[in-house]
């Protein structure tokens, strides 16, 4: 622009700087004082076509605009590219690149969007490596920005269901500089695509940093405004979708009534199985700083009982209706010292008065929610107790919010999808992923009873649309083999956990369905994802990448060669363990790292690009003749030789060899010969077969789908006696 209009162009961003802090309430937060680095590039995602003018008119600098040449062509774009200076390149051009880091190397700001074009899902699409190899090359110090709220204006390309406002507010949020070294080994091109997914994890960064730390009930409320009440969110076995208004209405009569029979800080039990009450129970239990104790309705009386002594739990809500059909009227009333509440009887008690409260809470909700602090406690779970007593995991507010965020900024789930969820939620995966994770993201959610019906569930994934299924390797399995080919035909993500994805089961999925598996990793002392495939870093045979902010360390481990036992820390981090030795004291995370970390109790290995593999749990190593062997890798022996079937392997004292190795299988054909000629032919040394084969079907499992060590090991140490 020629020096005479730039005053001109002064006048303007002034004027137009006050017309969007009236109609967009833009707010900026962030340290703002970060731009003064010699070579200063500044990364933002893309959402609209507003996002270059409102970094113009509120970053406190006059940068140079780096814009794509089909933008740069639309003559209503020019008009507004006029405010600013640019350069119009084309992203895949290696020479475009060259230009930009010849810019950069003058000392002028620039601004550049990794992504290359506006998103169409609302989340972070593909990063091109043409903006890292800048940053690398020039050594420039980068500036991550993140914008909020264009999208949701009528200049967005998202789609579908995703709401559109006039006006909406938005949010530019300032994250702390940082920077890409450019890798001294490998090819170029094998350099530019290192720098590529530094690039891309810069950007994940920023989005899941850029979260607000807020509550549970808070979360649910912010979404309510962003989505609208009348969006449809939750469904349930009763074929209701609720609105968010409708949770919004179940979370403040049950906190209503949950008051009365309860105190302040008060830890209580929820005896329920996948519905919206449920969810509206826990968030309500939340919101009037009760926290709400997931029990394992499938870990029988003795189970129950542990978990109520080590949380301290005296009071638990169910309901009759659930206790007859699932058979549990025995078993809760075995019970010692607790006292049982049923909604139905409570739900007699909302007369008139709690009714007009309810009305005036609902135009006013946010006067509801107590001073709740991100780290207050907001929900116990339990261990599954597959190997010992069950431990109660108390997770904050913070951990649950933290790790949504963390797995919204790697995968792309919108209020377009619908989840289909029948992992109960006292498992973690079932809470976070299933349940939470869609109400914070105006995602649809099915919440299926039973992960157990086979037959029944891929029907419903079909007749409901689902497009994002939650599972484990064995619930996957036995959903493949129920469905029609075409049952599946919606379905965009399937992610598992909690156990090792059989590849079995993934060769299945992608033959009959061409649908590939997402396999991730966690703990519920995690909340629980600790890593993740994603479309955009996915390697097979790995539980992917961490998730941006998760720290990890490997420890040695004496007798066992390749990886080392995986510490973590981060913000998804629980608050501490509740035990049955010492009932109601919080124990708080600490490994041999220190305090803060937690010691997952896997063996792993990290590769140069970051992705995890799990070796095997340290506890399901046998120690045979001063040779570690891995259980896990017993089990993939035997399902090499039987893939159709189902393995578990486990070890037992041994007074000559120290330990000896069991597999129980569901194959009533296999015999040590066939694991033999396996082993043979996989490399695998014959101590790593197992001296044993019992035959058992079916195998038992745990309520979350895991198969249940500990009574198979129960099992054999009962028929060597």
């Amino acid at each position: 622009m020629p020096a005479r209009l730039r005053p001109l162009r002064k006048v303007l961003q002034t004027v137009l700087r006050g017309v969007f802090s009236v109609l967009f309430r833009v707010r900026v937060q962030g340290d703002v004082t970060q731009f003064d680095a010699p070579r200063l590039l500044v990364v933002a995602n893309h959402e609209s076509f507003l996002d270059g003018l409102i970094l113009g008119l509120y970053l406190p600098l006059d940068p140079v605009f780096v814009v794509h040449t089909g933008v740069a062509r639309n003559r209503w774009f020019r008009i507004v590219l006029s405010l600013v200076d640019y350069l119009a390149v084309d992203p895949t051009s290696p020479m475009a690149m060259k230009t930009v880091v010849r810019l950069v190397e003058t000392g002028r700001p620039v601004v550049i969007f990794p992504e290359g074009r506006i998103t169409v899902t609302g989340s972070l699409m593909k990063v091109y490596d043409g903006p890292a190899f800048v940053a690398a090359r020039t050594g420039a110090t980068l500036l991550p920005v993140r914008l909020d709220g264009p999208a949701r204006t009528f200049f967005s390309r998202v789609s579908g269901k995703y709401p559109k406002r006039l006006f909406p507010p938005i949010t530019m949020s300032i994250q702390p500089p940082t920077r890409i070294e450019m890798a001294s080994e490998g090819s170029a091109k094998a350099r530019r695509r290192k720098a590529g997914e530094a690039m891309r994890r810069v950007m994940q960064q920023m989005l899941f940093s850029s979260q607000p730390k807020v509550s549970l009930y808070s979360t649910l409320l912010d979404a309510m405004d962003v989505y609208g009440r009348g969006h449809r969110v939750v469904e349930d076995v009763k074929r209701i979708e609720y609105s968010y208004a409708d949770l919004l209405k179940m979370t403040l009569a049950l906190a209503r009534l949950a008051s009365r029979h309860t105190r302040e800080g008060e830890r209580v039990g929820v005896l329920l199985p996948n519905l919206a009450t449920t969810l509206g129970l826990l968030i309500g239990l939340s919101a009037v700083k009760r926290v709400p104790a997931m029990l394992n309705f499938t870990a029988g009386t003795d189970g129950m009982q542990s978990a109520c002594l080590a949380a301290d739990i005296h009071t638990v809500f169910t309901s009759r209706q659930f206790l007859a059909q699932a058979k549990l009227e025995a078993t809760v009333a075995a019970l010692r010292d607790i006292r049982v509440l049923h909604l139905e009887d409570l739900r007699a008690g909302f007369g008139l008065g709690d009714k007009l409260w309810l009305v005036a809470m609902m135009t006013f909700p946010r006067l509801v929610a107590r001073r709740v602090d991100p780290e207050d406690a907001a929900v116990v779970l339990f261990t599954s107790g597959s190997e010992g007593k069950p431990k109660g995991v108390v997770l904050s507010h913070r951990a649950l919010l933290s790790n949504i965020a963390q797995v919204r900024s790697v995968i792309d789930i919108a209020p377009t999808d619908k989840v289909l969820n029948a992992l109960p939620m006292f498992h973690s995966f079932g809470l976070t992923g299933g349940a939470l994770l869609p109400v914070a993201t105006g995602t649809g959610v099915f919440l299926y009873p039973s992960p157990l019906h086979y037959r029944v569930i891929p029907e419903v994934i079909y007749d409901r649309g689902c497009s994002v299924l939650f599972g484990t390797s064995t619930f996957l399995g036995q959903y493949a083999k129920q469905a029609h080919p075409y049952d599946f035909y919606r379905l965009r993500y399937v992610v598992a956990g909690a156990e090792k994805l059989s590849d079995t089961v993934r060769d299945h999925w992608v033959e009959k369905f061409g649908i590939r598996i997402l396999e991730g990793y966690g703990a519920t002392e995690t909340a629980p994802v600790i890593a993740v495939n994603t479309p955009m870093a996915y390697r097979r045979g790995t539980v992917g990448q961490l998730l941006p902010s998760i720290e990890g360390r490997l420890v040695p481990i004496p007798g066992i060669e390749r990886g080392g036992m995986l510490h973590v820390r981060g913000p998804n981090l629980m608050s501490g363990y509740l035990r049955v030795d010492n009932p109601g004291v919080l124990e708080p995370p600490k490994s041999s790292l220190g305090d803060g970390w937690y010691e997952t109790g896997d063996v792993c290995a990290i590769d140069d690009d970051g992705f995890v593999t799990i070796l095997g749990r340290v506890k399901r190593f046998a120690k045979i003749a001063g040779e570690m062997v891995s259980l896990e890798v017993v089990e993939t022996l035997a399902a090499t030789a039987s893939p159709a079937a189902q393995h578990a392997a486990t070890a037992i004292p041994d007074p000559q060899r120290g330990e000896t190795i069991l597999l129980h299988t569901t194959d009533a054909a296999l015999r040590r010969e066939h694991l033999q000629q396996s082993a043979r032919a996989s490399g695998l040394p014959e101590i790593a077969v197992p001296r044993t084969v019992v035959h058992l079907d079916p195998l038992p499992l745990l309520g979350t789908g895991k198969i249940d060590h500990a009574a198979l090991r129960a099992r054999a140490l009962a028929a060597v006696a």
